[in-house]
Protein backbone atom coordinates (compact mmCIF):
# COMPACT_ATOMS: atom_id res chain seq x y z
CA UNK A 1 0.00 0.00 0.00
CA UNK A 2 1.71 3.08 -1.24
CA UNK A 3 0.24 6.48 -1.78
CA UNK A 4 0.97 8.93 -4.55
CA UNK A 5 3.70 10.52 -2.45
CA UNK A 6 5.42 7.14 -2.06
CA UNK A 7 6.03 7.22 1.65
CA UNK A 8 5.52 3.54 2.35
CA UNK A 9 7.24 0.41 1.13
CA UNK A 10 4.76 -2.46 1.00
CA UNK A 11 5.22 -5.82 2.71
CA UNK A 12 2.60 -7.96 1.11
CA UNK A 13 3.88 -11.54 0.04
CA UNK A 14 1.27 -12.00 -2.60
CA UNK A 15 1.07 -8.48 -4.10
CA UNK A 16 0.81 -4.75 -3.73
CA UNK A 17 -2.26 -2.63 -4.28
CA UNK A 18 -1.89 1.13 -4.39
CA UNK A 19 -4.60 3.61 -3.60
CA UNK A 20 -4.37 7.32 -4.29
CA UNK A 21 -4.10 9.24 -1.06
CA UNK A 22 -7.32 11.00 -0.34
CA UNK A 23 -6.47 12.20 3.13
CA UNK A 24 -9.08 14.35 4.74
CA UNK A 25 -11.07 13.91 7.88
CA UNK A 26 -10.08 14.52 11.45
CA UNK A 27 -6.87 13.46 13.13
CA UNK A 28 -6.39 11.66 16.41
CA UNK A 29 -6.32 13.94 19.44
CA UNK A 30 -3.05 15.05 20.93
CA UNK A 31 -1.97 13.34 24.12
CA UNK A 32 -4.36 13.98 26.98
CA UNK A 33 -2.14 12.50 29.65
CA UNK A 34 -2.77 9.27 31.48
CA UNK A 35 -6.44 9.94 32.13
CA UNK A 36 -8.30 8.37 35.02
CA UNK A 37 -10.46 5.39 35.85
CA UNK A 38 -13.51 7.57 35.46
CA UNK A 39 -12.81 8.42 31.83
CA UNK A 40 -16.06 8.75 29.87
CA UNK A 41 -17.26 5.84 27.77
CA UNK A 42 -16.32 5.96 24.12
CA UNK A 43 -18.95 7.21 21.71
CA UNK A 44 -18.71 5.36 18.36
CA UNK A 45 -20.22 8.40 16.64
CA UNK A 46 -17.40 10.57 17.95
CA UNK A 47 -13.97 8.94 17.48
CA UNK A 48 -12.33 11.76 19.44
CA UNK A 49 -14.16 10.60 22.55
CA UNK A 50 -11.85 7.59 22.97
CA UNK A 51 -9.84 7.77 26.21
CA UNK A 52 -6.27 8.46 25.09
CA UNK A 53 -4.72 6.24 27.76
CA UNK A 54 -6.79 3.27 26.51
CA UNK A 55 -6.26 3.85 22.79
CA UNK A 56 -3.47 2.77 20.46
CA UNK A 57 -3.18 4.99 17.39
CA UNK A 58 -1.31 3.55 14.42
CA UNK A 59 -0.81 4.41 10.77
CA UNK A 60 1.19 3.44 7.71
CA UNK A 61 -0.93 0.88 5.87
CA UNK A 62 -4.13 2.50 4.66
CA UNK A 63 -3.78 5.11 1.91
CA UNK A 64 -7.47 5.57 1.24
CA UNK A 65 -10.80 5.15 3.04
CA UNK A 66 -11.31 1.63 4.44
CA UNK A 67 -12.69 -0.31 1.48
CA UNK A 68 -13.87 -3.56 3.06
CA UNK A 69 -13.54 -5.94 5.99
CA UNK A 70 -13.20 -9.03 3.85
CA UNK A 71 -10.27 -11.24 4.96
CA UNK A 72 -10.20 -12.98 1.58
CA UNK A 73 -9.03 -9.65 0.14
CA UNK A 74 -5.63 -9.66 1.83
CA UNK A 75 -4.41 -6.80 -0.36
CA UNK A 76 -6.98 -4.07 0.35
CA UNK A 77 -9.08 -4.99 3.37
CA UNK A 78 -9.15 -2.45 6.22
CA UNK A 79 -6.09 -2.60 8.45
CA UNK A 80 -6.69 -5.08 11.26
CA UNK A 81 -9.27 -7.15 9.39
CA UNK A 82 -6.72 -9.94 9.36
CA UNK A 83 -4.81 -10.17 12.62
CA UNK A 84 -6.98 -8.14 14.98
CA UNK A 85 -10.32 -9.63 13.91
CA UNK A 86 -9.80 -12.70 11.72
CA UNK A 87 -7.15 -15.18 12.74
CA UNK A 88 -5.10 -17.96 11.22
CA UNK A 89 -4.32 -21.50 12.35
CA UNK A 90 -0.70 -20.57 13.08
CA UNK A 91 1.56 -17.55 13.31
CA UNK A 92 5.18 -17.53 12.16
CA UNK A 93 8.08 -16.34 14.30
CA UNK A 94 10.88 -14.97 12.06
CA UNK A 95 13.30 -15.05 15.00
CA UNK A 96 13.02 -18.81 15.51
CA UNK A 97 11.95 -19.72 11.98
CA UNK A 98 9.09 -21.79 13.39
CA UNK A 99 5.31 -21.88 13.19
CA UNK A 100 3.52 -20.81 16.37
CA UNK A 101 0.19 -22.56 17.15
CA UNK A 102 -2.69 -20.09 17.18
CA UNK A 103 -6.23 -21.24 16.42
CA UNK A 104 -4.60 -24.63 16.00
CA UNK A 105 -3.21 -26.33 19.07
CA UNK A 106 -0.95 -28.49 16.89
CA UNK A 107 -0.31 -29.61 13.35
CA UNK A 108 1.32 -32.90 12.40
CA UNK A 109 2.25 -34.79 9.26
CA UNK A 110 0.81 -38.21 10.08
CA UNK A 111 2.26 -39.57 6.84
CA UNK A 112 3.84 -38.13 3.68
CA UNK A 113 0.49 -36.96 2.29
CA UNK A 114 -1.66 -36.29 5.36
CA UNK A 115 -1.54 -33.29 7.69
CA UNK A 116 -3.69 -33.33 10.82
CA UNK A 117 -4.62 -30.20 12.74
CA UNK A 118 -5.90 -30.24 16.30
CA UNK A 119 -7.90 -27.10 17.06
CA UNK A 120 -8.01 -25.32 20.39
CA UNK A 121 -11.13 -25.89 22.45
CA UNK A 122 -13.11 -22.98 23.84
CA UNK A 123 -12.59 -20.68 20.86
CA UNK A 124 -15.70 -18.69 19.97
CA UNK A 125 -16.67 -16.32 17.20
CA UNK A 126 -17.49 -12.77 18.18
CA UNK A 127 -21.22 -13.61 17.92
CA UNK A 128 -20.77 -16.30 20.59
CA UNK A 129 -20.97 -19.31 18.27
CA UNK A 130 -18.29 -22.01 18.71
CA UNK A 131 -15.33 -22.22 16.34
CA UNK A 132 -15.00 -25.76 14.95
CA UNK A 133 -13.35 -27.86 12.28
CA UNK A 134 -16.32 -27.15 10.00
CA UNK A 135 -15.14 -23.53 9.74
CA UNK A 136 -11.63 -24.62 8.75
CA UNK A 137 -12.95 -27.08 6.17
CA UNK A 138 -15.29 -24.45 4.73
CA UNK A 139 -12.52 -21.83 4.51
CA UNK A 140 -10.07 -24.05 2.69
CA UNK A 141 -12.73 -25.39 0.34
CA UNK A 142 -13.53 -21.82 -0.69
CA UNK A 143 -10.19 -22.10 -2.47
CA UNK A 144 -11.81 -24.43 -5.00
CA UNK A 145 -13.45 -21.32 -6.47
CA UNK A 146 -11.20 -20.17 -9.29
CA UNK A 147 -11.29 -16.47 -8.39
CA UNK A 148 -10.22 -17.00 -4.78
CA UNK A 149 -6.56 -15.95 -4.26
CA UNK A 150 -5.52 -19.26 -2.70
CA UNK A 151 -7.10 -21.37 -5.43
CA UNK A 152 -3.65 -22.71 -6.35
CA UNK A 153 -3.37 -24.81 -3.17
CA UNK A 154 -5.83 -27.21 -4.77
CA UNK A 155 -3.11 -28.02 -7.29
CA UNK A 156 -1.62 -30.21 -4.57
CA UNK A 157 -4.33 -30.40 -1.88
CA UNK A 158 -6.84 -33.17 -2.61
CA UNK A 159 -9.28 -33.00 0.30
CA UNK A 160 -10.22 -31.55 3.70
CA UNK A 161 -12.08 -33.61 6.29
CA UNK A 162 -13.62 -32.42 9.53
CA UNK A 163 -12.90 -35.58 11.53
CA UNK A 164 -14.51 -34.25 14.71
CA UNK A 165 -15.21 -30.72 16.01
CA UNK A 166 -11.56 -30.22 17.01
CA UNK A 167 -9.75 -32.22 14.29
CA UNK A 168 -9.13 -31.42 10.63
CA UNK A 169 -7.39 -33.76 8.20
CA UNK A 170 -5.79 -32.39 5.03
CA UNK A 171 -4.97 -34.89 2.27
CA UNK A 172 -2.51 -34.08 -0.52
CA UNK A 173 -1.72 -35.27 -4.03
CA UNK A 174 1.85 -34.29 -3.20
CA UNK A 175 3.34 -32.66 -0.14
CA UNK A 176 4.55 -29.14 -0.90
CA UNK A 177 5.85 -28.57 2.62
CA UNK A 178 7.23 -25.05 2.20
CA UNK A 179 4.11 -23.75 0.48
CA UNK A 180 1.84 -25.47 2.98
CA UNK A 181 3.57 -23.85 5.96
CA UNK A 182 3.13 -20.50 4.21
CA UNK A 183 -0.61 -21.18 3.92
CA UNK A 184 -0.95 -22.25 7.54
CA UNK A 185 -0.06 -18.81 8.89
CA UNK A 186 -1.53 -16.77 6.03
CA UNK A 187 -5.05 -18.16 5.65
CA UNK A 188 -7.72 -16.34 7.64
CA UNK A 189 -10.44 -18.69 8.87
CA UNK A 190 -14.00 -17.47 8.27
CA UNK A 191 -17.23 -18.62 10.00
CA UNK A 192 -19.21 -21.12 7.96
CA UNK A 193 -22.49 -20.18 9.66
CA UNK A 194 -22.10 -16.58 8.41
CA UNK A 195 -20.48 -17.13 5.03
CA UNK A 196 -22.24 -20.25 3.80
CA UNK A 197 -24.47 -19.48 0.86
CA UNK A 198 -22.55 -16.43 -0.29
CA UNK A 199 -21.95 -16.25 -4.02
CA UNK A 200 -18.45 -16.50 -5.42
CA UNK A 201 -18.55 -12.82 -6.27
CA UNK A 202 -19.64 -11.90 -2.74
CA UNK A 203 -16.91 -14.09 -1.21
CA UNK A 204 -14.26 -12.28 -3.23
CA UNK A 205 -15.70 -8.77 -3.57
CA UNK A 206 -18.12 -8.44 -0.66
CA UNK A 207 -17.52 -5.64 1.87
CA UNK A 208 -18.35 -7.98 4.78
CA UNK A 209 -19.75 -5.28 7.03
CA UNK A 210 -19.78 -5.95 10.79
CA UNK A 211 -17.35 -8.87 10.52
CA UNK A 212 -17.81 -11.87 12.77
CA UNK A 213 -14.39 -13.23 13.68
CA UNK A 214 -12.39 -15.01 16.41
CA UNK A 215 -9.77 -12.34 17.14
CA UNK A 216 -8.91 -10.21 20.15
CA UNK A 217 -10.65 -7.17 18.65
CA UNK A 218 -13.98 -6.61 16.98
CA UNK A 219 -15.22 -3.93 14.64
CA UNK A 220 -16.46 -0.75 16.33
CA UNK A 221 -16.76 1.88 13.59
CA UNK A 222 -15.04 3.47 10.63
CA UNK A 223 -14.99 6.71 8.70
CA UNK A 224 -13.20 8.02 5.63
CA UNK A 225 -10.03 8.59 7.64
CA UNK A 226 -9.92 5.72 10.14
CA UNK A 227 -11.15 2.37 11.38
CA UNK A 228 -11.69 1.67 15.07
CA UNK A 229 -11.42 -1.74 16.72
CA UNK A 230 -12.51 -2.48 20.28
CA UNK A 231 -11.13 -5.21 22.51
CA UNK A 232 -13.12 -8.39 23.12
CA UNK A 233 -13.28 -9.18 26.82
CA UNK A 234 -14.12 -12.79 25.98
CA UNK A 235 -11.22 -13.40 23.60
CA UNK A 236 -10.09 -17.01 23.87
CA UNK A 237 -6.37 -16.11 23.71
CA UNK A 238 -6.33 -14.56 27.18
CA UNK A 239 -6.48 -18.09 28.60
CA UNK A 240 -4.98 -20.26 25.86
CA UNK A 241 -2.14 -17.94 24.78
CA UNK A 242 -1.70 -16.03 28.05
CA UNK A 243 -2.03 -12.81 26.07
CA UNK A 244 -4.14 -9.89 27.24
CA UNK A 245 -3.63 -6.80 25.06
CA UNK A 246 -3.79 -3.62 27.11
CA UNK A 247 -5.16 -1.15 24.50
CA UNK A 248 -8.94 -1.23 24.71
CA UNK A 249 -9.24 0.58 21.39
CA UNK A 250 -7.04 0.42 18.30
CA UNK A 251 -7.44 3.19 15.74
CA UNK A 252 -5.78 2.89 12.35
CA UNK A 253 -5.45 6.29 10.72
CA UNK A 254 -5.62 6.68 6.94
CA UNK A 255 -2.39 8.21 5.66
CA UNK A 256 -2.65 11.66 4.14
CA UNK A 257 1.01 12.65 3.92
CA UNK A 258 4.44 12.21 5.37
CA UNK A 259 4.15 15.58 7.07
CA UNK A 260 0.92 14.62 8.83
CA UNK A 261 2.39 11.33 10.08
CA UNK A 262 5.48 13.16 11.34
CA UNK A 263 3.36 15.81 13.05
CA UNK A 264 1.12 13.27 14.76
CA UNK A 265 4.15 11.42 16.13
CA UNK A 266 5.66 14.61 17.52
CA UNK A 267 2.32 15.71 19.01
CA UNK A 268 1.89 12.32 20.74
CA UNK A 269 -1.23 11.73 18.68
CA UNK A 270 0.25 8.65 16.99
CA UNK A 271 1.88 5.74 18.80
CA UNK A 272 3.06 3.57 15.90
CA UNK A 273 3.97 4.94 12.49
CA UNK A 274 4.77 2.34 9.84
CA UNK A 275 5.36 5.03 7.24
CA UNK A 276 8.67 5.60 5.51
CA UNK A 277 9.81 8.85 7.14
CA UNK A 278 12.90 10.30 5.43
CA UNK A 279 13.90 12.17 8.61
CA UNK A 280 13.66 9.16 10.92
CA UNK A 281 17.35 9.39 11.87
CA UNK A 282 16.88 12.98 13.08
CA UNK A 283 13.79 11.96 15.02
CA UNK A 284 15.75 9.28 16.84
CA UNK A 285 18.76 11.48 17.53
CA UNK A 286 16.65 14.42 18.69
CA UNK A 287 14.95 14.64 22.06
CA UNK A 288 11.49 13.85 20.71
CA UNK A 289 10.69 10.58 22.48
CA UNK A 290 10.64 8.74 19.13
CA UNK A 291 12.49 5.45 18.75
CA UNK A 292 13.19 2.84 16.07
CA UNK A 293 14.19 -0.82 16.37
CA UNK A 294 17.90 0.07 16.18
CA UNK A 295 19.22 3.35 17.65
CA UNK A 296 21.65 3.71 14.74
CA UNK A 297 21.81 2.79 11.03
CA UNK A 298 19.97 1.04 9.52
CA UNK A 299 17.47 1.87 12.32
CA UNK A 300 14.96 -0.66 10.92
CA UNK A 301 14.71 -4.40 10.53
CA UNK A 302 14.77 -5.63 6.93
CA UNK A 303 11.41 -6.44 5.40
CA UNK A 304 11.87 -7.22 1.72
CA UNK A 305 14.28 -6.90 -1.18
CA UNK A 306 14.02 -4.22 -3.84
CA UNK A 307 14.82 -5.85 -7.18
CA UNK A 308 15.71 -4.46 -10.58
CA UNK A 309 13.38 -6.49 -12.81
CA UNK A 310 14.49 -6.95 -16.41
CA UNK A 311 12.14 -7.80 -19.27
CA UNK A 312 13.95 -10.82 -20.66
CA UNK A 313 11.71 -10.95 -23.74
CA UNK A 314 13.43 -7.83 -25.11
CA UNK A 315 16.99 -7.39 -26.28
CA UNK A 316 19.51 -6.85 -24.82
CA UNK A 317 17.84 -7.96 -21.55
CA UNK A 318 17.43 -11.41 -23.10
CA UNK A 319 21.22 -11.83 -22.88
CA UNK A 320 22.61 -13.04 -19.51
CA UNK A 321 25.98 -11.41 -20.28
CA UNK A 322 24.31 -8.01 -20.66
CA UNK A 323 22.28 -8.53 -17.49
CA UNK A 324 25.42 -9.32 -15.50
CA UNK A 325 27.19 -6.27 -16.90
CA UNK A 326 24.23 -4.13 -15.86
CA UNK A 327 24.44 -5.55 -12.32
CA UNK A 328 28.06 -4.39 -12.02
CA UNK A 329 27.05 -0.91 -13.18
CA UNK A 330 24.58 -0.19 -10.36
CA UNK A 331 25.92 2.01 -7.54
CA UNK A 332 23.58 0.73 -4.83
CA UNK A 333 25.74 2.18 -2.03
CA UNK A 334 25.04 5.65 -3.40
CA UNK A 335 21.31 4.92 -3.19
CA UNK A 336 21.53 3.61 0.36
CA UNK A 337 23.51 6.61 1.57
CA UNK A 338 22.27 9.42 -0.65
CA UNK A 339 18.61 8.57 -1.15
CA UNK A 340 17.79 6.74 2.07
CA UNK A 341 20.31 8.21 4.51
CA UNK A 342 21.29 4.68 5.58
CA UNK A 343 17.73 3.69 6.51
CA UNK A 344 18.17 0.66 4.26
CA UNK A 345 20.99 -1.82 3.61
CA UNK A 346 22.70 -2.96 0.43
CA UNK A 347 21.30 -6.38 -0.48
CA UNK A 348 23.36 -9.52 -0.72
CA UNK A 349 24.05 -10.48 -4.35
CA UNK A 350 21.67 -13.39 -3.71
CA UNK A 351 18.85 -11.06 -2.66
CA UNK A 352 18.09 -13.30 0.30
CA UNK A 353 17.06 -11.32 3.38
CA UNK A 354 19.35 -11.19 6.43
CA UNK A 355 16.88 -13.45 8.23
CA UNK A 356 17.74 -16.15 5.65
CA UNK A 357 21.50 -15.72 5.95
CA UNK A 358 21.99 -19.38 6.88
CA UNK A 359 20.91 -20.34 3.35
CA UNK A 360 23.42 -18.08 1.57
CA UNK A 361 26.20 -20.14 -0.03
CA UNK A 362 29.22 -17.87 0.34
CA UNK A 363 31.24 -20.02 -2.06
CA UNK A 364 28.73 -19.32 -4.82
CA UNK A 365 28.69 -15.62 -3.93
CA UNK A 366 32.50 -15.49 -4.01
CA UNK A 367 32.70 -17.10 -7.43
CA UNK A 368 29.64 -15.58 -9.13
CA UNK A 369 28.58 -12.55 -7.08
CA UNK A 370 28.74 -8.90 -8.15
CA UNK A 371 29.30 -5.44 -6.73
CA UNK A 372 29.53 -1.94 -8.16
CA UNK A 373 32.45 -1.93 -10.59
CA UNK A 374 31.96 0.18 -13.76
CA UNK A 375 35.25 -1.03 -15.22
CA UNK A 376 34.14 -4.64 -14.84
CA UNK A 377 30.77 -3.72 -16.38
CA UNK A 378 32.51 -2.21 -19.43
CA UNK A 379 34.73 -5.29 -19.85
CA UNK A 380 31.76 -7.67 -19.65
CA UNK A 381 29.92 -5.61 -22.26
CA UNK A 382 32.92 -5.61 -24.60
CA UNK A 383 33.53 -9.33 -24.14
CA UNK A 384 29.90 -10.01 -25.00
CA UNK A 385 30.03 -7.94 -28.20
CA UNK A 386 28.42 -4.69 -27.01
CA UNK A 387 30.51 -1.82 -28.43
CA UNK A 388 30.25 1.91 -28.91
CA UNK A 389 30.17 2.06 -32.70
CA UNK A 390 29.26 5.73 -33.18
CA UNK A 391 31.42 7.37 -30.52
CA UNK A 392 28.58 8.73 -28.37
CA UNK A 393 29.85 6.92 -25.28
CA UNK A 394 26.98 4.44 -25.26
CA UNK A 395 27.26 0.83 -26.44
CA UNK A 396 25.00 -0.55 -29.15
CA UNK A 397 23.38 -3.95 -29.50
CA UNK A 398 25.40 -6.70 -31.15
CA UNK A 399 23.59 -6.01 -34.42
CA UNK A 400 24.51 -2.32 -34.23
CA UNK A 401 21.04 -1.07 -33.25
CA UNK A 402 20.75 1.58 -30.56
CA UNK A 403 20.17 0.67 -26.91
CA UNK A 404 17.64 3.05 -25.37
CA UNK A 405 16.27 1.51 -22.20
CA UNK A 406 13.58 2.94 -19.96
CA UNK A 407 13.60 2.22 -16.24
CA UNK A 408 10.20 2.86 -14.64
CA UNK A 409 8.77 3.39 -11.17
CA UNK A 410 5.42 4.98 -10.29
CA UNK A 411 5.16 8.75 -10.36
CA UNK A 412 5.24 10.20 -6.85
CA UNK A 413 7.16 7.35 -5.22
CA UNK A 414 9.92 9.79 -4.41
CA UNK A 415 12.60 7.54 -2.96
CA UNK A 416 12.32 5.10 -5.86
CA UNK A 417 12.29 7.99 -8.32
CA UNK A 418 15.57 9.26 -6.90
CA UNK A 419 16.95 5.71 -6.82
CA UNK A 420 16.40 5.06 -10.51
CA UNK A 421 18.02 8.38 -11.35
CA UNK A 422 21.12 7.04 -9.60
CA UNK A 423 20.83 3.71 -11.46
CA UNK A 424 20.45 5.46 -14.82
CA UNK A 425 23.44 7.72 -14.17
CA UNK A 426 25.72 4.88 -13.06
CA UNK A 427 24.61 2.71 -16.00
CA UNK A 428 25.56 5.50 -18.41
CA UNK A 429 29.02 5.66 -16.83
CA UNK A 430 29.42 2.04 -17.95
CA UNK A 431 28.11 2.87 -21.42
CA UNK A 432 24.50 1.66 -21.03
CA UNK A 433 21.87 4.19 -22.06
CA UNK A 434 19.12 4.11 -19.41
CA UNK A 435 16.45 6.78 -18.98
CA UNK A 436 14.29 7.03 -15.84
CA UNK A 437 10.55 7.34 -16.45
CA UNK A 438 7.68 7.82 -14.00
CA UNK A 439 4.31 6.56 -15.27
CA UNK A 440 1.14 6.58 -13.23
CA UNK A 441 0.93 3.54 -10.94
CA UNK A 442 -2.00 1.97 -12.78
CA UNK A 443 -0.23 2.45 -16.10
CA UNK A 444 2.87 0.80 -14.68
CA UNK A 445 0.87 -2.18 -13.46
CA UNK A 446 -0.58 -2.62 -16.95
CA UNK A 447 2.85 -2.38 -18.57
CA UNK A 448 4.36 -4.75 -15.99
CA UNK A 449 1.71 -7.42 -16.40
CA UNK A 450 1.85 -7.34 -20.19
CA UNK A 451 5.65 -7.14 -20.65
CA UNK A 452 5.44 -3.62 -22.07
CA UNK A 453 8.48 -2.36 -20.16
CA UNK A 454 12.26 -2.58 -20.26
CA UNK A 455 13.17 -2.42 -16.57
CA UNK A 456 11.41 -1.60 -13.32
CA UNK A 457 11.85 -1.85 -9.55
CA UNK A 458 9.67 -4.23 -7.57
CA UNK A 459 9.61 -5.54 -4.00
CA UNK A 460 6.43 -7.58 -3.80
CA UNK A 461 7.82 -10.60 -1.99
CA UNK A 462 8.71 -10.00 1.63
CA UNK A 463 9.93 -11.95 4.61
CA UNK A 464 8.26 -15.34 4.96
CA UNK A 465 8.79 -18.81 6.36
CA UNK A 466 11.06 -19.84 3.51
CA UNK A 467 13.33 -18.61 0.68
CA UNK A 468 11.03 -20.71 -1.47
CA UNK A 469 8.72 -17.68 -1.71
CA UNK A 470 11.52 -15.60 -3.27
CA UNK A 471 12.51 -18.21 -5.81
CA UNK A 472 8.87 -18.82 -6.70
CA UNK A 473 8.63 -15.07 -7.36
CA UNK A 474 11.70 -15.11 -9.63
CA UNK A 475 11.33 -18.37 -11.57
CA UNK A 476 7.64 -19.40 -11.57
CA UNK A 477 6.44 -21.09 -14.75
CA UNK A 478 4.48 -21.30 -16.98
CA UNK A 479 4.46 -17.74 -18.25
CA UNK A 480 0.89 -16.47 -18.56
CA UNK A 481 -0.57 -13.93 -20.95
CA UNK A 482 -0.68 -11.49 -18.05
CA UNK A 483 1.87 -11.83 -15.23
CA UNK A 484 0.17 -10.18 -12.25
CA UNK A 485 2.22 -11.25 -9.23
CA UNK A 486 5.41 -13.15 -10.15
CA UNK A 487 8.18 -13.40 -12.75
CA UNK A 488 7.37 -10.03 -14.29
CA UNK A 489 10.51 -10.33 -16.43
CA UNK A 490 9.13 -13.53 -18.03
CA UNK A 491 12.39 -15.38 -17.54
CA UNK A 492 12.09 -19.01 -18.62
CA UNK A 493 14.44 -21.57 -17.11
CA UNK A 494 12.95 -25.04 -16.64
CA UNK A 495 15.93 -26.25 -14.60
CA UNK A 496 15.47 -23.38 -12.12
CA UNK A 497 11.70 -23.90 -11.88
CA UNK A 498 12.23 -27.64 -11.27
CA UNK A 499 14.60 -26.73 -8.42
CA UNK A 500 12.00 -24.35 -6.96
CA UNK A 501 9.46 -27.17 -6.95
CA UNK A 502 12.08 -29.50 -5.46
CA UNK A 503 12.68 -26.96 -2.66
CA UNK A 504 8.93 -26.80 -2.05
CA UNK A 505 8.95 -30.51 -1.24
CA UNK A 506 11.82 -30.33 1.27
CA UNK A 507 10.58 -30.53 4.85
CA UNK A 508 11.21 -27.25 6.72
CA UNK A 509 13.14 -29.03 9.46
CA UNK A 510 15.57 -30.39 6.85
CA UNK A 511 17.74 -27.26 6.82
CA UNK A 512 20.65 -29.00 5.10
CA UNK A 513 18.34 -30.22 2.36
CA UNK A 514 17.04 -26.66 1.88
CA UNK A 515 20.61 -25.33 1.74
CA UNK A 516 21.55 -27.83 -0.96
CA UNK A 517 18.71 -26.76 -3.25
CA UNK A 518 18.98 -23.02 -2.56
CA UNK A 519 22.72 -23.19 -3.36
CA UNK A 520 21.89 -24.42 -6.85
CA UNK A 521 19.26 -21.71 -7.25
CA UNK A 522 21.73 -19.04 -6.12
CA UNK A 523 24.23 -20.20 -8.74
CA UNK A 524 21.63 -19.94 -11.50
CA UNK A 525 20.45 -16.56 -10.23
CA UNK A 526 23.94 -15.08 -10.14
CA UNK A 527 25.09 -16.54 -13.45
CA UNK A 528 21.88 -15.75 -15.34
CA UNK A 529 20.90 -12.60 -13.39
CA UNK A 530 17.23 -12.55 -14.47
CA UNK A 531 16.61 -10.08 -11.66
CA UNK A 532 19.12 -7.85 -9.84
CA UNK A 533 18.87 -7.42 -6.05
CA UNK A 534 19.46 -3.82 -4.98
CA UNK A 535 18.73 -3.08 -1.31
CA UNK A 536 16.74 -4.38 1.64
CA UNK A 537 13.74 -2.19 2.31
CA UNK A 538 13.21 -1.40 5.96
CA UNK A 539 10.43 -2.59 8.20
CA UNK A 540 9.49 1.06 8.63
CA UNK A 541 8.57 1.65 12.24
CA UNK A 542 8.77 4.78 14.38
CA UNK A 543 7.16 4.63 17.82
CA UNK A 544 6.30 6.99 20.65
CA UNK A 545 6.41 5.79 24.27
CA UNK A 546 4.34 8.66 25.66
CA UNK A 547 1.21 6.51 26.05
CA UNK A 548 2.41 2.93 25.44
CA UNK A 549 5.77 1.38 26.29
CA UNK A 550 7.60 -1.96 25.88
CA UNK A 551 8.04 -1.57 22.14
CA UNK A 552 10.31 -4.03 20.30
CA UNK A 553 13.92 -2.92 19.90
CA UNK A 554 17.47 -4.20 19.80
CA UNK A 555 17.91 -3.34 23.51
CA UNK A 556 18.87 -6.46 25.52
CA UNK A 557 15.61 -6.96 27.44
CA UNK A 558 13.17 -5.52 24.91
CA UNK A 559 10.75 -7.65 22.86
CA UNK A 560 12.10 -8.71 19.46
CA UNK A 561 8.81 -9.03 17.59
CA UNK A 562 7.98 -7.10 14.41
CA UNK A 563 6.78 -3.57 15.32
CA UNK A 564 4.42 -3.31 12.38
CA UNK A 565 0.71 -3.21 11.56
CA UNK A 566 0.97 -3.78 7.80
CA UNK A 567 -1.39 -6.26 6.17
CA UNK A 568 -0.16 -9.85 6.39
CA UNK A 569 2.39 -8.94 9.07
CA UNK A 570 0.19 -9.37 12.14
CA UNK A 571 0.91 -13.12 11.87
CA UNK A 572 4.66 -12.42 11.67
CA UNK A 573 4.82 -10.70 15.05
CA UNK A 574 2.71 -7.59 14.58
CA UNK A 575 -0.05 -8.81 16.87
CA UNK A 576 2.44 -10.03 19.46
CA UNK A 577 3.91 -6.52 19.51
CA UNK A 578 0.49 -5.07 20.37
CA UNK A 579 -0.14 -7.78 22.98
CA UNK A 580 3.12 -6.94 24.78
CA UNK A 581 2.51 -3.20 25.12
CA UNK A 582 2.11 -1.73 28.58
CA UNK A 583 0.63 1.61 29.63
CA UNK A 584 3.34 4.24 29.97
CA UNK A 585 1.38 5.89 32.79
CA UNK A 586 -0.60 3.14 34.54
Amino acid sequence: MRNRARYLVPLIVAGVVAAGCTGGGSTPPASQGSGSASAPAANPANPNSLPRNETLYMSGTQWGPPANFNPIREWDSATGTKGLAYETLFHFDPNTGKLVPWLAESGTWTDDKTFEVKLRSGVTWSDGKPFTSADVKYTYELGKLETIPYHNIWDFLSGVEAVDPQTVKFSFEKANYQQWDFNLYNRSIVPEHIWKGRSEQDVLDGVNENPVATGAYKYMSHDQDRVIWVKRDDWWGKTALKMDPKPKYIVDIVNSSNEVAMGLLLQKGLDLSNNFLPGAANLVKGNFGITTFYPEPPYMLSANTAWLVLNTTKKPMNDAAFRRALAFSVDTKKIVEGVYGNLVKVASPTGLLPQWEQFVDQRVVSSSGFSYDPAKAKKLLADAGYRDRDGDGMVENKDGSKINLQLIVPSGWTDWMESIRVIAASAKEAGINVTPEFPDFNALVEQRGNAKFDMLINNERGLSNSPWTYYDYIFQLPIRDVQNTVNFGRYENKQAWDLVRELDQVKPEDVEGMKAVTSKLQKITLEEMPIIPLWYNGLWSQVSSSVWKNWPSSAPNAPKTAPVSWRNWMELGGFETIAQLQPANP
